[in-house]
C-alpha cells in the first residue's frame, strides 16, 4: 500500500483508544501524524511512544508561546519524546524563536540524535479578514503571514505553518528549502468545518506547500483508508 510522507493526518481525538484505533485502521496508507493539544493534554507522551512503535513520523503541534527562556526549556523537555517536528507561535518574536532553535539543537546533540524540525505558526487558518481585523493589525492577513515567515527564517526556524493561500508568497520570500506546512486543506466537496482559508490537496502543493495537514476529511470518513489513499493519489506527481 502506498503512502506519502507529505500528508500529515491530524489525530484530533480526546483519548488514546480512539487515536490508536484510527492509526491501526489507516495502517500503511499514512506515515505521518499530527498530535495536537487535545490529544496530548489527554494522554501525554503515551501517544508519541505508540506512534513511534508503529514506525510513524510525528508532528507535535503544541504551538508554544511564552518568554524565550520558558519556551526553550519546554522544548528541551519535549525533545526527549522523539517527535520529528514541533512548533511555536511566530508572534512570540525573534528572540523567542532563536532561543527555541538553539535549545532544540543543543538537546538533540546531547541525546546524540538529529534535531526535530522546528516551525512557526503564522496566522491560524481558521481566521478570516473580519476576525483578523479585531486584532487591530494595520495590514492584511497575507502581509502579516509573509512578515512572520521572514522573521521565522531570520530566527533559524526550519519553516512555518500557514494557510495554502499564502504558500506561494512564502515560497518566493523564503526560498526553496523552507518548510511550509499547511492546514486548511480540504478535498473538493468536503465540508470546510471551522477553516476559512483553504485549498485542495493538489492546490496546496502547486502553491508551494511541503506538507499538508488533513484531519476530519480522513478521520471522520466512513472508510478512512480510502479517504487517505484518495488524497495520496491526488497529490502524486504534484
Amino acid at each position: 500500500m502506498s503512502h506519502d510522507d507529505r500528508l500529515i493526518v491530524a489525530l484530533d481525538f480526546p483519548n488514546f483508544e480512539a487515536a490508536k484505533a484510527c492509526v491501526l485502521e489507516l495502517g500503511d496508507s499514512v506515515s505521518y501524524y499530527k498530535v495536537g493539544m487535545e490529544l496530548y493534554y489527554a494522554v501525554g507522551s503515551q501517544i508519541i511512544s505508540f506512534l513511534k512503535e508503529q514506525g510513524k513520523h510525528v508532528f507535535l503541534d503544541l504551538k508554544l508561546q511564552d518568554i524565550p527562556n520558558t519556551v526553550a526549556h519546554a522544548l528541551m523537555v519535549l525533545n526527549e519524546l522523539g517527535a520529528d517536528m514541533m512548533n511555536v507561535h511566530a508572534v512570540g518574536g525573534k528572540k523567542m524563536m532563536s532561543e527555541a532553535v538553539k535549545a532544540v539543537h543543543e538537546a538533540a546533540a546531547q541525546a546524540g540524535r538529529e534535531a526535530p524540525k522546528l516551525i512557526a505558526v503564522t496566522i491560524l487558518t481558521s481566521m478570516d479578514e473580519e476576525q483578523f481585523g479585531d486584532l487591530n493589525y494595520k495590514v492584511s492577513i497575507a502581509e502579516q503571514v509573509i512578515a512572520l515567515a521572514k522573521l521565522a527564517k531570520e530566527s533559524g526556524m526550519d519553516g512555518v505553518v500557514a494557510s495554502p493561500r499564502e504558500a506561494a508568497a512564502i515560497r518566493e520570500a523564503c526560498g526553496p528549502d523552507f518548510l511550509i506546512v499547511t492546514p486548511g486543506v480540504r478535498p473538493a466537496g468536503a465540508s470546510l468545518d471551522d477553516q476559512s482559508r483553504v485549498a485542495t490537496p493538489a492546490g496546496a502543493f502547486k502553491n508551494g506547500s511541503t506538507h499538508i495537514v488533513v484531519g476530519r476529511p480522513i478521520t471522520k470518513a466512513e472508510n478512512r483508508q480510502a479517504a487517505a489513499l484518495a488524497i495520496v493519489e491526488e497529490i502524486k506527481g504534484v
